[in-house]
């Protein structure tokens, strides 16, 4: 805010509810007085004409009636108002009103009165122009070099520039690439025009360059136009400012002009050939400016209105005087009147007129005085103790984010059936053979206040879906309780990779703030497998230990015992409805389970549910030490081939994408082709045209139903490589016994994306994350840490590269790597290996497979000690003998 204030010589609120923009209003000597003071024109937008001639006795005085010389209703609203030498004959000034449809001149005369009369003022027209297209805005002045004389040109909206002389047309010109009008002016010294574009270039257009070029009336008669020659108009220079012009304004003396543009945020300053002299970025934005000659040479001042309510003067890009308004200007003009010259003339949108100066008296705010009191020093001691210990509880408060309160407004209780629903809820399923069970979920929603507008969303991971996904729920009272029910089942033919889902209910408070609520559940195992016999060998194997006794599957799995024999109680049977079937093998020798399959993803959603209850069973016995393990080796083969396999399916959808692009562009080729034979007066074969179109559109069905269906497995196979994704990260927790947080990074590591994008899919998405990982808390090295992701990710060519940095990744963890995200991880000091080894660079390994605990096979003897070669030997073969053991023992 700034100290001094606008002081308000003369001030009036023009009109009620009428608007007013920065063409609205004009100062000059209208009635052509002999005094020369000046009058204050204004027009509006609904249609009003008034003259003012301010006078008052003292400064800040209301207005004097006497003091408003013309008020006259032209019905269509009024776009701008100049004053010139417009009509032929006379140099006296005169009004040009420029109207959307009409340009009309008026003459203002004034008739001295008698007695107590008064002066008396008539507005009279003397000519009007009619307008064939709605005008936006005009400039005038003497086109080609005339004395004495002003002609008119009017912009209009769909950028024609029409040309009067007087009570005369001169002639149109359309502007070239034109898209919105702009702000226009006339530079009298080069008989130039100059406009901003919508592409926000100065441009600048000489006159006789205009009055030579193509006439605009003239573009649809053709027969005129082979008696009439022109050229092409073309701008005389541009320049780009980057931005809207919100005004343009000329700064004229004999030795050169100025262009000065206000801009949305900035100011510029542009020679008369185009270079730019000075630029000056606003802190606020502007409403409006005009610029005058400065006392000092070679310099030029300008008045910036802002919508801070600031009046600002600049010295080229000097601030020289801030002053405070009581509006936000839209137009400001400088008159000199009968008692004061130089005064600042302001117009508001909403019509307040305001003739102000700059004067220097600071306006200060003074508080009033207040009573004195006594002081109780008592008081104050007790105060100052009880704010210390407020202070002293909240500063031992670690927490960033604020608690939550102890009661919501609203809870969410989700409840699941036990059992399957007797009646499957089942509809439009794609699995085959067996009938898709289905289970009801049941959500309860209590309030404590009132809630308005409840609605409950309900989302599942395909293949799982869901009978109804979204409920509206009345508004809600303090206490009530709703309760909403629906279906789960499963849809499409592929196991799930998640048996979990969400449900989130959002409402508003009686304030209207809206919230969200927030609730997730899981889904038996019942839901998507049924029992099934044992079978005796499986292509894919895993074999879990554990540090307790062995356990009765039938105890870990009571609900999976209607199939099983009584003394069968070392093998269960899982076959998953759409999947294949799961042998669990408990040994009879050792604490040591097996689960097994023909698919290897189908392994994940047992494993996880088998080391699920083992947790629940041993926590109801009280052991606090229970443990799952796994010895490896990490199955990354079978891994990798999930991995191809989707890389794949993601080829092939880019190729149908661009087989469909380029059948596409070739169908639209033969259609204007056949059009345009079709359109021809004179008959022409068709040339196999036709045969031609209907083979491209067959081909483009074909197409279209093959990305589609392509679409449909990369879906699939998807889900099954984030269940296959799932169980490798299970393997590597229960492998390197990582805690809660490791784990999540590496979740966040391994599953970054929900689905598969075509803008960005799994396999860049991964890379980059391991990568980060190998370069960060896993680098063996400052040279690792220093290397920098790119970071614009796209499909790679092949999966090779990510094939080897998850290997580096489980090598890496298995050597003792930790999983972090703070600062300390990233100086891991290198491991060191048993036997006095130094670890591998990620330089010297081409290829790792993982047999043992990733004893690699393509090491260079010199850069190996023999040692780790014969530790690697000796634990391969352990873990030969072992597995040949566990065999027998099942």
């Amino acid at each position: 805010m700034s100290l001094f204030k606008a002081r308000d010589w003369w001030s009036s609120s023009v009109g009620q509810d009428e608007e007013f923009d920065q063409g609205c209003l004009c100062v000059a000597n209208i009635d052509n007085s002999a005094t020369g003071h000046d009058k204050i024109i204004l027009g509006s937008y609904m249609g009003f004409l008034r003259v003012y001639a301010p006078n008052p006795s003292n400064p800040g005085e209301a207005m004097n009636p006497e003091e408003q010389l013309v008020e006259v209703h032209l019905k269509d609203p009024i776009i701008q108002v100049e004053a010139g030498k417009f009509v032929s004959g006379t140099e006296n000034l005169h009004l040009a009103v420029l109207q959307p449809r009409k340009l009309s001149v008026y003459t203002v005369s004034g008739t001295t009165g008698t007695v107590d009369h008064g002066n008396q003022y008539q507005l009279r027209l003397i000519y009007e122009h009619n307008l064939q297209r709605t005008a936006c805005n005009m400039a005038y002045g003497p086109f080609g070099g005339v004395k004495g004389r002003d002609f008119i040109c009017i912009q209009s909206m769909d950028g024609m520039l029409v040309f009067f002389e007087q009570e005369s047309y001169a002639f149109g010109r359309f502007l070239p690439g034109f898209l919105l009008p702009g702000p226009l002016c006339y530079i009298a010294r080069t008989d130039t025009f100059i406009t901003v574009s919508s592409s926000r270039y100065v441009e600048s257009y000489k006159y006789q360059t205009l009055a030579v070029a193509t006439d605009a009336d003239t573009r649809q008669e053709s027969e005129h136009q082979k008696l009439v020659s022109g050229k092409k108009l073309a701008a005389d220079w541009m320049l780009s400012i980057g931005e809207i012009a919100l005004d343009l304004n000329v700064l004229s003396n004999p030795v050169a002009a100025s262009v000065f543009v206000l801009g949305e945020r900035n100011f510029f300053c542009i020679k008369e050939n185009g270079q730019m002299c000075f630029m000056k970025k606003l802190e606020h934005n502007p409403s409006c400016f005009l610029p005058y000659a400065s006392v000092c040479e070679g310099t030029s001042n300008s008045l910036i209105g802002n919508h801070n309510n600031m009046l600002l003067v600049y010295q080229d890009v000097t601030l020289q005087w801030a002053a405070q308004l009581p509006h936000v200007p839209v137009a400001i003009r400088v008159a000199n009147f009968q008692d004061l010259k130089g005064v600042v003339v302001t117009l508001s949108s909403d019509g307040h007129l305001q003739c102000s100066y700059l004067g220097t008296d600071p306006s200060f705010f003074q508080a009033p005085k207040v009573e004195s009191r006594e002081i109780n020093y008592d008081e104050l001691d007790a105060e100052m103790k009880s704010l210390h210990k407020i202070i002293k509880e909240a500063s031992k408060t670690q927490d960033i984010l604020p608690l939550a309160e102890k009661e919501d407004d609203l809870t969410v209780a989700i409840h699941i059936a036990p059992n399957m629903d007797a009646i499957s809820q089942a509809v439009s399923t794609e699995v085959e053979g067996e009938e898709v069970p289905s289970i009801t979920v049941k959500v309860k929603i209590k309030t404590r206040l009132v809630v308005q507008n409840p609605k409950v969303a309900v989302s599942v991971q395909p293949p799982l879906t869901v009978t109804q996904d979204l409920f509206i729920i009345d508004s809600m009272g303090p206490g009530s309780v709703s309760t909403v029910t629906f279906g789960v089942f499963l849809k499409n033919s592929y196991p799930p990779a998640e048996l979990g889902g969400a449900v989130a209910v959002s409402y508003s408070t009686p304030t209207g703030i809206p919230r969200v609520s927030q609730c997730n559940f899981s889904l038996p195992l019942r839901l998507v497998c049924i029992p099934a016999s044992p079978l005796k060998n499986a292509n894919y194997k895993v074999t879990i230990d554990t540090n307790k006794l062995p356990v009765n599957l039938l105890e870990i799995f009571p609900d999976f015992v209607e199939a099983f024999e009584e003394e069968q109680v070392n093998a269960l049977g899982l076959q998953l409805i759409a999947g294949s079937r799961i042998t669990l093998l408990a040994s009879k020798t050792s604490q040591r389970y097996r689960i097994q399959s023909e698919a290897f993803e189908d392994l994940w959603l047992i494993i996880q549910e088998l080391n699920t209850r083992f947790e629940k069973h041993f926590a109801k016995q009280g052991a606090k030490d229970f443990r799952c393990s796994f010895a490896g080796p990490i199955p990354l083969q079978e891994y990798f081939e999930k991995i191809d396999r989707h890389f794949e399916l993601r080829l092939n959808s880019k190729k149908y994408q661009d087989l469909l692009s380029e059948r596409a562009v070739q169908f639209r080729a033969i259609q204007r082709r056949l059009l345009t034979r079709f359109k021809d007066k004179t008959p022409a074969p068709l040339q196999n045209l036709d045969t031609l179109m209907d083979g491209t559109y067959r081909q483009v069905i074909a197409l279209a139903d093959a990305a589609e269906e392509n679409r449909s497995a990369l879906c699939q196979e998807f889900t099954r490589l984030r269940s296959a994704t799932h169980l490798i990260i299970l393997l590597i927790e229960l492998w390197q016994n990582l805690n809660r947080d490791q784990t999540v990074i590496l979740e966040a590591t391994l599953l970054p994306l929900l689905q598969d994008t075509p803008q960005l899919g799994w396999e860049e998405s991964v890379d980059a994350a391991v990568t980060h990982l190998l370069r960060t808390c896993l680098s063996k090295s400052p040279k690792d840490q220093a290397l920098n992701l790119t970071s614009h990710l796209t499909m790679p060519k092949d999966t090779s590269k990510l094939k080897k940095h998850i290997t580096l990744l489980c090598d890496r963890i298995g050597k003792g790597g930790r999983l972090t995200l703070s600062a300390e991880g990233s100086a891991q000091t290198p491991i060191v290996m048993p036997g006095g080894c130094a670890p591998i660079m990620e330089e010297e390994i081409t290829e790792l497979e993982l047999r043992g605990v990733f004893a690699n096979k393509r090491q260079h003897s010199k850069q190996v000690d023999e040692v780790f070669v014969m530790a690697a030997l000796e634990r391969e073969q352990q873990n030969i003998l072992n597995y040949s053991t566990e065999t027998e023992s099942f």
